[in-house]
């Protein structure tokens, strides 16, 4: 009997993520599970709600905090709420949890979701306990229609073997699990059948996708080409890539696949050997750099994007500067530059010669310039040329009305729309005519 007051009663629920793009679409799915089980979503901090479920990031302290600092804002917010946390920031923090959580869900366990929350009102269970164990099995969640009609994250692979000595990510998110291709398949099937044009294959070990099959061959490239041939999908893109995956055969296999966007995020954290070394990371310069040639090679135009840690423990002003130059060299469209957060429980978190706050500062600024300077020339390519945008969104700027898009190259385009001919979800032809405001260009639509 009570149950069924919770169901009539409690039927508001709010979730927030934190971090990565698995996060984005792990959150993305329990949002259609509280759906279907009949709870209405009401956005996070708008609206009052009686669950809220915050789907965490234990990335960095920083991010650890952060995900504290939500927790106590839902909390906050409704004081008599159930809130669930969720994630990488729950393993992590284990039996010392916060006060504030009523539910604790770990990374293995979101799909039971709803099951978790039966037994939690069933019982008024205040203990914030769930098998938070390592996971050995996919935890397979889905999404039939995602949240951005134009756009679909899909999670095909979790967890990762790597252990770089600055990552708490293998410990919070165990090792890796790859997602069968029978249900990969499945799931993009019914995204492009939604009317979804895009598809992102995203994981945290992407590269590492089929490793853990024991009587299968099936890697990472056998499942691209096999959303290639996926009907309705027009766009195929890819989550962060590990450099020693981007072999001749893997590039060349790649390139035969037309509906692939030749955007690739190559993770590189530092250009100097010495600092890679320290990292843990399992290749060098010269290695990372043959992989972004041979994907220039076969994709001419192809944006390259990548990660870059400043102030790693050890690193000198030479270090810096070699990286720095290195960077200027390989000439990415994009780079996400991160001051180094010590992480306890990490090798680099024990490591002597730590660099203080405003070193970092100064580095992080630099590359940040260096970005900027590298992302305009990239974009400076595309004036005067003809590309197809999938156009994605409205938007006001300056009182006059636009719809913003992108490229396969992720270069993002504003056309005017006065009479809101254009409208999203369809890709058009466009002539780019100039830079315009930080990150964008400006086009205009033809034939």
């Amino acid at each position: 009997m009570f149950i069924m007051e919770m169901e009539i009663t409690m039927k508001k629920c709010a979730l927030h993520s934190l971090g990565c793009k698995v996060n984005s679409y792990e959150t993305q799915a329990m949002q259609k599970m509280m759906e279907s089980a009949g709870y209405e979503i009401v956005p996070f901090g708008e609206e009052i709600a009686d669950i809220y479920i915050i789907n965490t990031c234990s990335v960095t302290n920083i991010a650890d905090r952060k995900s504290r600092q939500m927790i106590h804002k839902a909390k906050k917010l409704n004081p008599e709420a159930v809130v669930a946390a969720a994630g990488c920031y729950v393993e992590s923090a284990g039996d010392n949890i916060d006060e504030d959580v009523d539910i604790v869900i770990g990374n293995n366990e979101k799909s039971h979701l709803i099951e978790i929350l039966n037994e939690y009102f069933e019982h008024m269970d205040k203990e914030k306990s769930v098998d938070i164990g390592k996971a050995t099995d996919f935890d397979e969640l889905n999404i039939d229609s995602p949240l951005e009609h134009t756009r679909a994250y899909v999670k095909i692979q979790d967890g990762c073997n790597r252990f770089c000595s600055y990552c708490i990510i293998p410990y919070v998110r165990g090792r890796i699990r790859s997602r069968k291709p029978d249900d990969v398949m499945a799931e993009i099937k019914r995204v492009a059948a939604s009317g979804c044009k895009e598809v992102v294959l995203t994981g945290i070990h992407l590269s590492s996708y089929g490793l853990d099959f024991k009587d299968s061959t099936v890697k990472l490239i056998d499942v691209i080409e096999a959303v290639n041939r996926i009907e309705g999908i027009e766009r195929i893109r890819l989550g962060s890539l590990e450099p020693l995956i981007v072999t001749e055969e893997f590039v060349r296999r790649l390139a035969k696949c037309k509906k692939i966007c030749p955007h690739f995020h190559l993770s590189l954290q530092s250009g100097c050997d010495e600092t890679l070394k320290r990292m843990n990371r399992r290749y060098n310069v010269d290695e990372y750099y043959k992989g972004v040639e041979l994907l220039r090679e076969y994709f001419p135009d192809a944006a390259v994007t990548t990660d870059v840690i400043v102030g790693f423990p050890g690193e000198t002003e030479e270090e810096f500067n070699i990286t720095k130059k290195y960077l200027e060299k390989v000439c990415f469209y994009e780079m996400h530059v991160f001051k180094y957060s010590r992480r306890k429980g990490t090798a680099a978190d024990k490591m002597p010669d730590q660099i203080p706050e405003n070193i970092k500062s100064e580095r992080s600024t630099e590359l940040l310039e260096l970005n900027e300077i590298l992302s305009n020339g990239y974009r400076k390519k595309y004036i005067g040329k003809k590309v197809k945008v999938l156009l994605e969104e409205n938007h006001i700027i300056e009182n006059k009305k636009y719809i913003i898009g992108f490229t396969d190259t992720y270069v993002r385009v504003a056309l005017e729309n006065p009479e809101e001919k254009l409208y999203t979800n369809q890709i058009v032809n466009v002539r780019v005519k100039k830079l315009f405001e930080k990150d964008m260009v400006i086009g205009v639509a033809e034939n």
